[in-house]
């Protein structure tokens, strides 16, 4: 989006790399055309945790955005480690899955644990990126009708 959104929502995974990134390009368009005054934002809650991601985003992500009618800018950020700054200008957080992240959440952001909602999106190592990607825009499709 080209506007500054007055409101933020953050989503959060384990590297942000893979189902915080494809979340926040998807619900950017979404919410981009439904007109709404919203704009996403991704970080990692460890992104050092993220031995196999290689490049700025993964490639699952740039697939499932692809079938979906969007594309990844040519420019596009490598992942980047959330910080108290981030959960402080976000009003709404969501965390991936709460099986995989709430431990992580209570270790470096406990100080936030309140403000977070849990979705339940496995990482690869338990569902494929068809299933998890699909999920994850079901979550967003419900979210924007919230919004």
């Amino acid at each position: 989006m080209s506007t500054q959104a007055d409101n933020k929502i953050l989503f959060l995974c384990t590297g942000n790399y893979y189902r915080s990134r494809f979340a926040q390009h998807l619900f950017n368009a979404l919410a981009n055309n439904k007109g709404l005054n919203w704009q996403a934002e991704s970080r990692g809650l460890a992104i050092e945790r993220g031995f196999n991601n290689i490049g700025a985003i993964s490639p699952h992500a740039i697939k499932g955005l692809r079938e979906r009618g969007l594309s990844v800018p040519a420019d596009e950020r490598l992942p980047l480690q959330a910080t108290d700054a981030d959960f402080a200008i976000a009003n709404k957080v969501i965390v991936l899955d709460e099986e995989e992240h709430h431990p992580i959440m209570l270790e470096r952001f406990p100080q936030w644990i309140e403000k977070v909602e849990y979705w339940m999106v496995h990482d690869l190592d338990k569902i494929t990126p068809v299933i998890a990607l699909r999920q994850i825009e079901h979550n967003l499709i419900q979210l924007i009708d919230l919004l």
